[in-house]
């Protein structure tokens, strides 16, 4: 007799592994939330991000935000997400009733991504039209928001900065520019405003004078008088300079402000110890002393801007007066060329500072050709360095890595014909030679009647 087992019944079974799961489960969460209580309920705020997340992503999109910017920028805002969209996109409307624009949109938006809260954006909704400024621009509108974000300021503040500068005089555009340079002005009281205006006028220059200096220079106004302008006038008369010259270099180029005190008369020293030709220090001079001062300085700025200490700015330029009779433009031109065509460290214009001083078409470009080319075609063994380039003659370089060479030729230019050219014109040369005259017989018995009375 076949004895017949009994078995549990299934439904039982599925009973019993859904209680073991659920207890399973219920004891790990108890177990997260007993050691952590925040991990256990970060689902929540997590789906909340989200749907935040693909909200202002849509809204983004909306107002014309490229969609492969928004991601990383939403990443790298994440207090952003904490934000209600219907608040981000009453923000937005504020933001483009002040300047209808897609480009300043996304300017304010990308450099402050803060000024998207709405209880602050509210407060300005009406202030910039109360300032009267009918022409204000993108940067100006976006580093008042910035400033008054970051130093808590309110609309008052830039109100009562703005309505100070139009009292003393200054036209909308000047306004305009000071913003946009030195929006910190924006902290500073009335008095310290008024005493650069005071100043300037003591000294003999006129209101629209005064306008057009800070328009042009509106960083002037971060520069106290005391301890910046009354000491920077007092060296210009210290090394000579009358008012009359001082106001006439000011008018012509503002920045004169800007130098630091000391600075001018280090450049004149530097330059009356300049050891070149006559002809040169003469054109460096001959804007006047005043001035060529002050091209030292802008283009030692200009050095240091590319990596050049002061003292090795000084140098190159002490070695290479040629330099000083260059536009700006074309010495950023040649260092340009330098680092990011020639590969070449900014500092080998410290041991080879007669590149700055070469023309940059005629004797820098052709060169670099002809050398570029013997390289890449394997023709030189060894590296040439800057100066290789720069030093040998036109002669000895023809001689060198162009004559040798065919295909170099029309590589090199005009330049090339010019080295094997003679200095004078053809047939020259006969002029150089004594006259000749026909000898006749009588000629010929003098001289033999001559020369026997001698022996």
């Amino acid at each position: 007799m076949a004895i017949r087992t009994l078995g549990r019944p299934k439904f039982l079974i599925q009973l019993n592994s859904i209680h073991n799961f659920n207890q399973e489960f219920l004891n790990r969460v108890f177990k997260q939330f007993s050691t952590d209580p925040k991990k256990a309920l970060t689902s929540i705020p997590r789906k909340s991000h989200e749907r935040n997340l693909i909200s202002l992503s849509g809204l983004f999109r909306r107002y014309g935000f490229q969609p492969s910017q928004i991601s990383n920028f939403l990443k790298s805002n994440q207090c952003l997400l904490n934000l209600k969209p219907s608040h981000v996109q009453k923000s937005l409307k504020i933001l483009l009733s002040l300047k209808p624009s897609q480009e300043f949109l996304s300017s304010v938006v990308y450099s402050c991504p803060s000024i998207l809260d709405f209880d602050f954006l509210e407060k300005w909704e009406t202030k910039f039209s109360d300032m009267g400024i009918s022409n204000f621009t993108s940067s100006a509108i976006r580093n008042i928001f910035e400033v008054s974000r970051r130093f808590e300021l309110g609309p008052d503040d830039a109100l009562r900065c703005v309505m100070c500068l139009k009292g003393l005089g200054f036209s909308e555009s000047t306004v305009v520019n000071v913003l946009e340079a030195f929006p910190l002005v924006i902290m500073m009281d009335e008095d310290r405003i008024r005493d650069k205006m005071v100043f300037l006028m003591d000294i003999g220059f006129e209101k629209d004078d005064v306008d057009r200096i800070i328009r042009l220079f509106p960083f002037s106004m971060a520069f106290e008088v005391g301890k910046k302008m009354k000491p920077l006038f007092d060296e210009f008369e210290d090394l000579g300079f009358s008012l009359d010259v001082v106001r006439w270099e000011v008018l012509r180029d503002p920045r004169v402000l800007g130098m630091e005190v000391g600075e001018l008369t280090q450049c004149l020293k530097m330059l009356r110890s300049l050891k070149c030709r006559t002809v040169i220090k003469e054109n460096i001079f001959r804007i006047g002393a005043f001035r060529a001062g002050y091209e030292v300085k802008m283009r030692v700025d200009c050095l240091r801007k590319y990596g050049l200490t002061y003292r090795d700015a000084f140098t190159v330029l002490w070695k290479e007066p040629r330099a000083l009779l260059y536009e700006i433009v074309h010495i950023e031109k040649k260092i340009d060329f330098l680092l990011q065509t020639m590969k070449f460290d900014v500092f080998c214009l410290v041991q080879v500072p007669e590149y700055l001083g070469v023309n940059f078409e005629k004797k820098v470009v052709p060169r670099y050709n002809v050398i570029e080319y013997l390289c890449s075609s394997g023709r030189l063994g060894d590296e040439v360095g800057l100066r290789g380039l720069i030093k040998p003659s036109r002669l000895r370089f023809y001689n060198l890595y162009v004559k040798p060479y065919p295909e170099c030729k029309k590589l090199y230019g005009r330049y090339a014909a010019a080295e094997v050219k003679s200095r004078h014109p053809a047939g020259m040369w006969k002029l150089f030679q004594p006259q000749k005259h026909s000898e006749s017989r009588e000629d010929v018995e003098n001289i033999r009647s001559f020369m026997e009375s001698i022996t």
